[in-house]
């Protein structure tokens, strides 16, 4: 037995707090591989920890050995599941979404806020120490005076979790910070009050170099005290907003179903919490609802919205017998439905558990970056007290080894590693935004350095997602086009069915400021389409059936090879015209397609659309390799079969059919008109829905990438000179903290370059 507890490995995800860098995420994983047969990844970003476990270790051990750690945990109720917990519970737990929502906010404004008083705090101390022309008398009591709240209340949570983190034996960049600003604030004070240097007249020049004999006056080091932690501020700030947003798509996923349901049993109907619902329960879905749960429709019939399942525009008729799916809504009649699926089983929730995964897979690639973190603050530490033993060995003064010591600190403190990804990431998503790009994040960039394929959804990526009249073919010598639509417009006009929404539309273009005339006698046909009088007339508006005359009968045809749907117009028992309805492609698909080509990358249609439509578009668009009627289940799949050969895959898609495959690409492009489930599970949201601007994106994605790689060359580099130049004396924490400051500007204006990156003009060609 207990063989077996081994061997059968579960999943649990954690929410993990009090994580700040990527060390912080490799003592998470590293604790928890301790247990034996557990494996963890750890996603800074999202806060979460997937945890992979024997059975015999339960979910609270887990808890427990993370805050051994040093860091709170807590076992998160997952978002597609909280909508089956059922009355007061799930009462409770949309309360707890809604709470953590209000913390997360009120966290934000904590942050911003204390960078603020920071920086108010800190640039005078920074202009003054560092400009010895402006120091006029007693400057350094001025100093002291607003350093001080800096270094204690600004840089309070560091201090905070450097001492936690130094109770369970671990280090993290928070220790620098903490040690940096402790040390550079206390010699300071010490200074001040015991070493002379708070003489009214004081002075303090400006020194590179380090002597091994203390002078008269000791050195004040304020700007170091105060630019340590306003730098760094500064980074998590950016850093943070760079973020937000991560984990957007599991709350969209968790907001899609309903409540309540309405239960029929025995004649009467009773409204009843979702989790409440069995399997082979009957349920009512009005006009308008959204389907409760995976089921079969057992009574009545309707047009189904299914875009937030499948994504395509076009609604299916269902009637007894038809299979429904979760989350779709219903455009028409009423319909009693009886569950086969709830809970886990249901489409949405499937879907669910595939974005999670996928994400949780992403913290897989920062591995090498979370091991280099976690040696790189013990080395530095370890190396400052060695310089301290050193000097104080070598027979120099206390001062010039604590000076030397703190040289290594402050000049080894990461600002320009903090910078090296927010500052570029702020300044593409503004230039982003102006070009109709948002990007998401580092592991886009990343994603994205060699991506070969993209899959690209059809219905509101490459078409405009709306069911539009693409072209009227009236009878030679009958009423004509306008007539028609007149005609079919005005009863249309008692339709709430999408395609007669279509025509509808189309009819009252047709008529400019005219207005469409009064049906009367109005009736709907389910599956086959609607009859009525307008100026006197029997209008019918159905579905084509019967001899046609041959120049319908061609139109016809033509609409079923280009996958439109076509409905036919009888005016008095006579064929008078054939409509066709469909989804039309977006201007510009073909130049994004053109131009991806021109990149050397690959293009694929992926819909859950049918063939002859998918077969159409990808034809006009040149694409040649089409999968139609996927599910998002097949495109999530067609994704990781894909990356199975060798290629690295972009997947670009709107609806919640395309989150899962969004999630698992190693690029997901969202189209801003989008459900938010399909941009909260991107990588990349084309804000306007432009489709053109995806080769834009591409290339910005791949530009802000080389600017990121270049700050952190510089950003190691300049760590790789500076501290051996402090361990030797060279460089003392004054000219330590001008370098810091130098390097994190150096960082930011390389990333400031991107703000006027322009596309480039070549690669658009007309069709």
């Amino acid at each position: 037995m207990a063989a077996d507890a081994v061997t059968a490995l579960v999943t649990t995800d954690l929410t993990v707090g009090g994580m700040t860098c990527a060390a912080c995420v490799n003592r998470v994983e590293k604790k928890l591989g301790k247990l034996e047969g557990v494996t963890a990844t750890v996603n800074l970003a999202t806060g979460r920890a997937r945890v992979s476990h024997p059975a015999g270790i339960t979910p609270e051990e887990l808890v427990a050995t993370v805050e051994r750690a040093g860091y709170t945990a807590a076992l998160p109720e997952p978002p597609g599941e909280q909508r089956h917990t059922g009355g007061e519970d799930d009462g409770q737990a949309r309360q707890q979404g809604d709470g953590q929502d209000r913390d997360r906010q009120e966290g934000d404004r904590q942050e911003r806020d204390r960078l603020l008083v920071t920086a108010l705090l800190a640039l005078p101390v920074l202009v003054l120490s560092m400009v010895p022309g402006l120091q006029f008398r007693n400057w350094q009591w001025l100093c002291f005076v607003l350093a001080a709240p800096v270094a204690v209340w600004s840089t309070w949570p560091f201090h905070a979790r450097a001492v936690r983190g130094l109770r369970h034996a671990a280090a993290t960049m928070d220790t620098l910070v903490s040690l940096g600003v402790v040390a550079a604030f206390s010699w300071s004070a010490y200074a001040l009050f015991l070493g002379g240097a708070g003489e009214p007249g004081m002075r303090m020049p400006f020194s590179w170099v380090l002597s091994a004999e203390d002078g008269t006056a000791a050195h004040l080091y304020l700007e170091a005290a105060v630019g340590v932690p306003l730098f760094v501020l500064a980074g998590r700030f950016l850093e943070a907003r760079a973020r937000r947003g991560t984990g957007a798509a599991l709350r969209s996923l968790a907001r899609l179903a309903v409540k309540d349901v309405t239960v029929r049993e025995g004649g009467s109907e009773r409204l009843v919490p979702l989790g409440q619902l069995t399997v082979g329960q009957v349920f009512v879905v009005r006009p308008g609802e959204r389907v409760a749960t995976d089921g079969e429709v057992v009574e009545g019939g309707s047009a189904v919205d299914l875009s937030l399942v499948t994504g395509e525009s076009e609604p299916v008729e269902v009637g007894p017998g038809s299979a429904v799916v979760g989350g779709a809504v219903n455009a028409g009649g009423l319909l009693l439905v009886r569950a086969t699926a709830v809970g886990d089983g249901t489409r949405l929730a499937r879907i669910t558990r595939l974005v999670t995964e996928a994400q949780a897979g992403k913290a897989r690639a920062q591995r090498l970056a979370d091991a280099v973190a976690g040696v790189f603050v013990p080395v530095v530490l370890t190396l400052a007290v060695t310089v301290l033993g050193f000097w104080l060995g070598a027979g120099a003064g206390p001062q010039a080894a604590v000076t030397a010591c703190v040289a290594v600190l402050v000049v080894a403190c990461p600002c320009a590693l903090g910078l090296a990804t927010p500052t570029a990431l702020t300044a593409a998503t503004g230039r982003g935004a102006q070009l109709g790009v948002l990007v998401g994040g580092p592991q886009a960039l990343e994603g994205l350095r060699h991506v070969d394929v993209v899959v690209l959804d059809k219905t509101g990526t490459l078409t405009s997602g709306h069911m539009t009249v693409a072209r009227v073919t009236a009878v030679p010598d009958g009423l004509g086009e306008e007539a028609v639509l007149r005609l079919a417009g005005a009863v249309e006009c008692g339709s709430e069915h999408p395609l007669g929404r279509a025509v509808v539309a189309r009819a009252r273009l047709a008529a400019g400021q005219g207005r469409l005339p009064e049906p009367s006698g109005f009736r709907a046909e389910p599956g086959r389409g609607v009859r009525g009088r307008a100026e006197g007339r029997l209008v019918e508006v159905v579905a084509p059936d019967g001899a046609l005359p041959a120049v319908l009968a061609d139109a016809l045809a033509g609409a079923e090879a280009a996958g439109h749907t076509p409905v036919l117009v009888r005016v008095d028992g006579v064929p008078e015209a054939l409509i066709e309805v469909g989804d039309v492609v977006r201007a510009g698909s073909y130049r994004a397609v053109d131009r991806l080509r021109r990149l050397g990358v690959r293009p694929v249609l992926a819909t859950g659309d049918r063939e002859a439509p998918a077969r159409a578009v990808a034809s006009a668009l040149g694409i040649d390799e089409v999968h139609a009627r996927c599910t998002p289940e097949d495109k999530a799949a067609l994704v990781r079969d894909l990356q199975r050969q060798g290629h690295r895959v972009a997947v670009v898609g709107d609806g919640v059919n395309d989150a899962a495959a969004l999630a698992g690409a190693d690029l997901g492009i969202a189209m801003g008109g989008g459900t938010d489930v399909a941009v909260g599970a991107a990588d990349v949201t084309l804000v306007r829905g432009d489709i053109e601007a995806l080769a834009d994106a591409v290339r910005l994605a791949r530009r802000t990438l080389g600017t990121i790689r270049t700050n952190l060359v510089w950003a190691f580099g300049y760590n790789a000179v500076t501290v051996p130049l402090a361990m030797v004396g060279l460089l003392t924490p004054m000219p330590a903290a001008a370098a810091m400051s130098a390097s994190s500007l150096l960082v930011v204006g390389n990333s400031l370059r991107l703000r006027t990156w322009q596309p480039s003009p070549t690669g658009r060609p007309g069709r």
